[in-house]
């Protein structure tokens, strides 16, 4: 029996009963466009944990924290706890050589400390204040567009200077989308919590690929239309880890960390000095590949430094990396088991379609195996058919897939949209067509055993 013949009667069976056809299809188009609705979703998740990885500092980036909560068989040494100090610095940039830029890092979250930073009658409260070196720059993935970076002098000599994010520069002095002017506040005195601070450079915006897109689509908007007004921009509004990160960067204040010390860390006593304890130390490790060997490194000069007690933790970004593929995967899976439930219904329909199709063909049957066609042919037909029927319901699930990610995305809109895959719809297409020749099995088999004389005689 011709293919395309076979086809074409798959067709004409399909189009005189419509209705039923479109019934049968349904779970196969709910299969399909789930599939490929999740599968879209976890990519845009995927790229905004990726994207906040980066932006974190990439896979580089190592961060050895204080943590007072000891071992078990260390606890009763917990008054003896000496805590990250400038000589855990020193002693690592001599004593591991395969980590480099080792920074030190006492900071202040607004959360917990309520840092208030005031200019004339404006207020802002910043989401972290760092007392840091210059190296936070590259760790961090910083960069100043305006203005400096405080550098080692600044620090020496303890200089009441600071570097702002542009959301505190949008508090404090207005924000050009508001006001339709842009201010550089370099020079500008600042009060931190009361104290006197000069701003000496700005970060840039961090934005996420999708503001990026909507901030210049804004501009070219305006450029067309000059009379239409201003665009609303919805960056401030993103949600997820990736505009979590750029809304933190774009909140915080570094200063010089001496300066950190002396005038937010003074100890209560009769001598103001200085808390000489560390929140962190960031470095990076200069060849991936040797990340383990690094960190024994680290962890065979702090035990030396911290004679044996183990007041400190590891935080790498592969550890965030393969927190990401573990949910991603969980994702993945979740979305396999919704759309299989949905396709296995829908091979259901197309099976019981085609048992009652068959049933209602069997004098056909019998004719076409009287006047020549074998039980191949039977099979193939009604294999066939069952397959046409799904790969119709599968490309019109791959329409309503991309019309439901659209939908998320008008309504639902985040930093990092739903991204359809050329490989996830040709999956969920395949997935379509393998339903429908497992739900096509039994009834050929049952059609192509049919007898001819038995057939005919069938009333």
């Amino acid at each position: 029996m011709n293919f395309w013949n076979t086809m074409f009667i798959g067709m004409k069976e399909i189009w005189a009963h419509k209705f039923r056809s479109l019934l049968t299809m349904l779970g196969i188009i709910l299969g399909v466009s789930s599939l490929v609705a999740m599968s879209a979703l976890v990519k845009g998740m995927e790229n905004g944990m990726k994207e906040a990885l980066v932006a974190m500092g990439g896979l580089e980036k190592v961060r050895v924290e204080f943590q007072d909560d000891l071992p078990p068989h260390q606890r009763h040494l917990t008054d003896q706890i000496p805590g990250l100090l400038m000589k855990d610095v020193y002693a690592l940039q001599s004593g591991a050589p395969l980590v480099e830029n080792i920074t030190p890092i006492v900071e202040q979250h607004g959360y917990r400390s309520r840092i208030n930073v005031t200019y004339r009658n404006k207020r802002a409260r910043p989401w972290r204040l760092y007392g840091t070196w210059p190296g936070i720059l590259d760790l961090e993935d910083h960069r100043v567009e305006h203005g400096r970076m405080f550098n080692e002098i600044d620090n020496e000599e303890a200089r009441s200077v600071c570097v702002i994010g542009i959301e505190l520069r949008n508090d404090l002095f207005g924000d050009p989308e508001k006001t339709g002017k842009e201010i550089i506040p370099i020079g500008q005195t600042i009060r931190i919590n009361g104290q006197p601070f000069t701003i000496v450079g700005m970060f840039e915006h961090y934005m996420t690929e999708k503001e990026k897109k909507e901030k210049e689509l804004a501009k070219l908007q305006a450029q067309q239309n000059p009379q239409g007004g201003v665009v609303r921009d919805k960056g401030r509004g993103s949600s997820g880890p990736s505009g979590y990160v750029f809304r933190l960067k774009n909140n915080s204040i570094f200063i010089p960390l001496k300066t950190m010390m002396i005038q937010f860390r003074a100890a209560a006593g009769l001598e103001e000095k200085a808390d000489p304890r560390l929140s962190g130390i960031y470095m990076k490790v200069r060849d991936i590949s040797l990340l383990e060997t690094a960190l024994q490194q680290i962890r065979n000069v702090l035990q030396v430094s911290h004679n044996g007690i183990e007041d400190w933790s590891f935080r790498t970004e592969e550890d965030l990396a393969d927190g990401i593929q573990v949910t991603i995967k969980n994702f993945r899976m979740s979305g396999v088991i919704i759309a299989a439930i949905a396709l296995v219904v829908g091979g259901i329909g197309i099976m019981n379609i085609m048992l009652a199709s068959v049933s209602e063909r069997v004098r056909e049957i019998g004719i076409r195996k009287a006047v020549g066609a074998t039980t191949t042919d039977i099979f193939v037909q009604i294999i066939i058919e069952s397959v046409v029927i799904a790969l119709i319901g599968g490309m019109m699930g791959l329409a309503v897939s991309v019309a439901l990610v659209d939908s998320i995305t008008a309504f639902t809109p985040t930093e990092n949209n739903p991204v359809i895959t050329g490989e996830a719809m040709l999956f969920a297409w395949g997935c379509s067509a393998m339903v429908g020749i497992i739900a096509g099995m039994i009834p050929a088999v049952k059609a192509s055993k049919l007898h001819p004389i038995q057939a005919l005689k069938y009333d």
